[in-house]
C-alpha cells in the first residue's frame, strides 16, 4: 500500500516509493528504495524535500504513534509535477521555423532565448551513483550486452511514439539512463565498445543509447557532480529525438545525401526541442543538448550558429560524444571508421569544431587506442585491444595477439598486459583490419 508521509516521519526499514521531487534533482539514483541507514535519512533531509511516498507492503509502516494526523494515503501520480511544455511561437507562413535556444544550466543563454523554469539542482555527492563496483569488461560483457538489447527495444518504442506525435515518456528514459550508468560505472568500456557495432536497421536507436553512454562516462571524468551526470545522460539519450520527424525515405536512405535532403536532416535539432517542450519533467539541460549538439566552437554550427562559451558545457560534450559514435559506426553509405583513427581525425577538430579541453578528457574515457582497435606491435605481431587499465598510461592497454606479421599467419591468441612488469612489447601503430585480409576481429575482444 502507497502512503504518503512527510520525511520527519521517515526511519530507517521503510521502503521509499517516490519522492516528491524531479528525479535529476533527487539525492537518490534509484526511484524506489529501502532506507537502511542514518546516511540515507540525512539525505533526504538535507535535499529539503517536502512529501514522499512509501510503500508499506515493502518495507516499515508508519509507527500508530506518529500516524495521527498524517497525510491520507494517496497516489503519487496525484502529485506530479505539472507539465514544464511551452508553447513554441508559430512562425509566419512561408517563414522558417526559429526557436529560441533554451537556457543552459552551466552558461548564460543567449540575450534572445526564452527563459523556461526549470528547478533548482543542488551540488550533491557521495549518492549512489558512485556505488557501484569496479568490473573488468570481460565480467562486464554479458550484462552490457542484455543492457544493449533492452535499451534498444525500449528506445525503439519511445521514439515510434514520438513519430507518432506522442509526448516522450520521461519515467521510460530515467529508467533507461539508470541501466546505462550502472553498466557504465562498473566498466564503460564495454557497453560503448558494443554500441559501435550497431547495424543499420537499428542505427538511430542504439546511437542514442552509445551517446547517452559516453556522456555519462565522460561527465564522470570531469568530475561533474552526480545531478549533472544523471542530465548528460538523459540528454544524451534524448539528443536525436528530433530525427524522428524526419522522413524515412532520408533518414534510412542507403546512399549519400543529396543538399536538400541533408536541409531537411539539419532541422532534426529544432524539431527535436519542439517534441521534448511536450514531455513532463524534461529539464533545461536536455533541451538545450538537443538543440544545440550541432553547434561549432567556431560559430559554423546549427541550427543558431553560437560560438564558443556561448554553446553550454553539455552541449559541447554532445557534440564530441555525437561525432565520435556517428564516425565510428557503420553506416548503409560508409564503413565506420577506426577508433583510433577517428580520434586522430577529431583532433585536427579541436578548436575550430570541438572544446579542446573536452576532446583531451574525452581521450581518456575511451583511450588513445580504444577497445576493439587492432595495433602493430613492436615484436612484428599484431593484436586487438581489449581492456583499458585504470591508473596506467593509455599506450599501455590488455591485447590479445593473434597474428605474425613475418609469416602473415594467425598464430594462437595470447593475451598480453603492456603494462605489466616486465613487458618488453609495445605498440607500434595501429592497423586497418582490411590491409592484412582479417575478418571478424571483433571476436578477440568481445569474448567466446
Amino acid at each position: 500500500m502507497l502512503k504518503q508521509i512527510e520525511p520527519g516521519q521517515l526511519v530507517v526499514g521503510m521502503y521509499v516509493a517516490r519522492l516528491g521531487c524531479r528525479w535529476l534533482a533527487s539525492p537518490f539514483w534509484k526511484k524506489s528504495f529501502l532506507i537502511e541507514s542514518g546516511d540515507e535519512l540525512a539525505k533526504i533531509r538535507e535535499a529539503h524535500i517536502g512529501e514522499l511516498w512509501i510503500d508499506t507492503s515493502k518495507g516499515r509502516d508508519v509507527p500508530s504513534a506518529d500516524h495521527a494526523g498524517a497525510p491520507s494515503p494517496v497516489a503519487p501520480e496525484a502529485a506530479a509535477a505539472p507539465s514544464v511544455a511551452a508553447a513554441v511561437p508559430a512562425a509566419p507562413v512561408g517563414a522558417p521555423a526559429v526557436v529560441p535556444a533554451p537556457p543552459s544550466p552551466l552558461v548564460a543563454a543567449p540575450p534572445s532565448a526564452t527563459v523556461r523554469p526549470v528547478a533548482t539542482v543542488r551540488p550533491r555527492s557521495g549518492t549512489r551513483l558512485a556505488t557501484q563496483a569496479p568490473a573488468s569488461i570481460r565480467a562486464e560483457m554479458g550484462r552490457a550486452s542484455k543492457t544493449l538489447d533492452s535499451s534498444k527495444s525500449a528506445v525503439r518504442s519511445m521514439f515510434g511514439e514520438a513519430r507518432m506525435g506522442h509526448a516522450v515518456e520521461v519515467g521510460e528514459a530515467l529508467l533507461l539512463v539508470e541501466d546505462i550508468a550502472g553498466s557504465v560505472m562498473r566498466n564503460a568500456n564495454a557497453l560503448i565498445s558494443l554500441a559501435r557495432l550497431k547495424t543499420a536497421d537499428d542505427y538511430t536507436y542504439m546511437h542514442s543509447v552509445a551517446v547517452c553512454a559516453l556522456m555519462i562516462a565522460l561527465a564522470r571524468e570531469l568530475k561533474l557532480g552526480d545531478d549533472q551526470v544523471r542530465e548528460a545522460g538523459l540528454a544524451g539519450l534524448l539528443h536525436d529525438v528530433g530525427k524522428m520527424a524526419i522522413p524515412l525515405a532520408i533518414l534510412n536512405k542507403p546512399g549519400r545525401l543529396t543538399e536538400d535532403e541533408f536541409d531537411v536532416v539539419r532541422t532534426h535539432p529544432m524539431e527535436g526541442y519542439r517534441m521534448l517542450l511536450a514531455s513532463m519533467d524534461i529539464g533545461a539541460a536536455a533541451l538545450d543538448v538537443c538543440m544545440h549538439h550541432h553547434e561549432k566552437m567556431d560559430g559554423g554550427g546549427y541550427p543558431l550558429g553560437l560560438k564558443g562559451e556561448q554553446i553550454s558545457l553539455l552541449a559541447r560534450m554532445g557534440a564530441i560524444c555525437d561525432i565520435y559514435d556517428a564516425v565510428t559506426s557503420n553506416r548503409p553509405y560508409k564503413q565506420g571508421w577506426c577508433p583510433t583513427e577517428s580520434l586522430r581525425k577529431m583532433a585536427e577538430w579541436r578548436g575550430n569544431h570541438l572544446d579542446a579541453d573536452l576532446f583531451m578528457a574525452f581521450v581518456k574515457c575511451v583511450g588513445i587506442y580504444p577497445v576493439g582497435t587492432l595495433v602493430r606491435l613492436r615484436s612484428g605481431r599484431l593484436g586487438v585491444v581489449c581492456e583499458l587499465t585504470p591508473g596506467k598510461p593509455l599506450t599501455q592497454p590488455k591485447l590479445r595477439v593473434f597474428f605474425s606479421i613475418k609469416s602473415a599467419t594467425y598464430i594462437a591468441p595470447e593475451w598480453l598486459d603492456l603494462a605489466s612488469a616486465g613487458c618488453q612489447d609495445a605498440i607500434v601503430c595501429h592497423e586497418e583490419a582490411a590491409t592484412w585480409k582479417l575478418v571478424d576481429i571483433d571476436r578477440y575482444w568481445m569474448g567466446e
